[in-house]
């Protein structure tokens, strides 16, 4: 980690943790050894951050100090680099088009260095030609798990088996290219995951659905782990 870096890092752990930490804390979060969180320490303070405290006794950064909003590291712009990427690549086109603009947003707000870094980071996402096409009703059951609204569907399952059912979004995950939707099925009165690929016909209802504790995407999480 460059040094900058670091200091960067430090100045958010501390507004973080909002407590006295001593050089040993602050090391063993950065993975460096306690001496060169001192020098940290003394090249900040000799900066003019408003850090109180001594080697032995410990550090804290006083409340009314605030780092300038939209800070990186370069590892950060790389993250966000490829996530941006990412989410072109595997989103429906309302999903590409809202990382782009927020791609924009963030290279007017960031530093000239920081915003070539975000624009050249050399960490991309692709999709081959083998891979399935981004599934049409992904923006629908997106809207529909964000405004909680059921929806019909007609779905066409591995076995080749016919349904039509009607569902709550809860959750979406894309696992490569192939996006998978968490929903609790009224049918079956349990959850179920359905491969939104294999959903041949779609309608969002203007029922909207709200799910007891034991119905809820958390729920069904807990009951993988």
């Amino acid at each position: 980690m460059r040094p900058a870096d670091r200091l960067f890092r430090i100045i958010q752990l501390m507004r973080a943790t909002g407590r006295a930490m001593t050089a040993a804390e602050i090391a063993e979060k950065m993975e460096v050894a306690p001496r060169t969180i001192y020098r940290d320490m003394d090249h900040l303070i000799a900066s003019g951050a408003p850090i109180e405290g001594e080697r032995g006794v410990g550090y804290m950064l006083r409340e009314a100090f605030d780092a300038p909003p939209l800070t990186f590291t370069f590892e950060q712009l790389e993250a966000l680099a490829f996530g941006l990427r990412a989410v072109e690549m595997l989103g429906d086109p309302r999903l590409g088009q809202a990382a782009r603009e927020a791609k924009e947003k963030m290279l007017g707000m960031l530093p000239m260095e920081h915003a070539e870094r975000l624009i050249s980071a050399p960490i991309h996402a692709f999709r081959s030609s083998a891979q399935p096409v981004v599934p049409d009703c992904l923006g629908d059951m997106r809207s529909a798990l964000s405004a909680k609204r059921k929806v019909w569907i007609a779905y066409h399952s591995l076995p080749g088996e016919r349904s039509q059912r009607v569902v709550w979004p809860l959750g979406l995950a894309a696992f490569g290219a192939i996006w998978v939707m968490t929903a609790w099925c009224e049918m079956r009165a349990d959850f179920r995951d359905f491969r939104l690929d294999r959903v041949e016909d779609w309608k969002v209802m203007p029922d909207r659905f709200e799910p007891e504790p034991h119905q809820t995407y958390q729920a069904y999480l807990k009951q993988l782990s």
